[in-house]
């Protein structure tokens, strides 16, 4: 059963929920989640994450999604990085987390891509990336036009409602930015991949219609640390959930060798 709680920010309240023991008790799973994610549409996977692991699970609805304060529009095309520059560091200092693998999803993995290139962390442990993008692909920029175009004629928005105070600003702050001409040259994350120094499981599914396994190629071509890799086959952006008995087995097998390098052991 997740416990319900909210950090107060500068930019305005963001709302999270804890899963399994917390911080002071084990280590902790952080999700963040994808573009147009929030804490509820997780689902069932941080239960079965603490489940498997023996870690605790944070999760957090960033500003402009689920019932977190909204986030000033139009965001700034380098958004994804600032995320995970400015906004990731106080969250984790306020939910008093110690010791930390950052799990992220789509937009997610990206925010935890930069900050674990770009924030010094001894606390942090190490990073499960899904489906991660740190550049641009026309394959995945047609993609977001399409889901664009079902949000303002099909039936997105109305279901983006039940789980966002303000759906439109949730959409549109990602699709707007995405859609920029501009976005392209200001999405290049990998130069922060370049100085991630914990070891790296990435996720992707083969026919991902938003991202291919070019991302991957580039991940372990600029990376320091090394990088474990689970391809799946199909055309899923979530695995964690269309294929969640592997995706559960992997981030559990990577989580038990993260914690046995740092000589945790699941005791904070």
């Amino acid at each position: 059963m997740a416990r319900q709680s909210s950090i107060a920010l500068p930019q305005g309240a963001i709302d999270c929920a804890w899963w399994g023991p917390g911080p002071n008790d084990a280590p902790t799973i952080v999700l963040l989640h994808e573009g147009l994610g929030s804490v509820g549409l997780w689902r069932d996977f941080p239960q079965a994450l603490t489940e498997a692991t023996g870690c605790g699970v944070f999760a957090f609805s960033r500003h402009g999604y689920g019932q977190s304060a909204p986030a000033a529009l139009p965001r700034p095309l380098d958004y994804l990085a600032r995320e995970g520059r400015e906004v990731v560091p106080p969250v984790l200092k306020a939910a008093g987390i110690r010791h930390a693998i950052l799990l992220g999803h789509s937009d997610g993995a990206s925010i935890a891509a930069a900050y674990a290139g770009s924030v010094q962390d001894f606390g942090l442990l190490g990073i499960i990336l899904i489906a991660p993008h740190f550049f641009t692909e026309p394959h995945g920029l047609a993609a977001i036009a399409e889901t664009g175009t079902l949000y303002k004629e099909g039936n997105l928005r109305p279901r983006l409602a039940r789980h966002h105070a303000d759906p439109d600003n949730a959409f549109f702050g990602w699709h707007d930015a995405w859609r920029d001409p501009g976005y392209p040259m200001a999405l290049d994350l990998l130069p922060d991949v370049a100085h991630i120094r914990v070891p790296i499981l990435a996720i992707q599914s083969e026919g991902d219609p938003y991202g291919t396994l070019a991302q991957i190629a580039e991940l372990k071509r600029h990376a320091y640390c090394p990088v474990e890799t689970l391809i799946l086959p199909g055309t899923s952006h979530a695995p964690q959930f269309d294929n969640a008995d592997a995706v559960r087995t992997t981030v559990q097998d990577f989580t038990a060798r993260a914690l046995h390098m740092a000589n945790l052991n699941n005791n904070a």
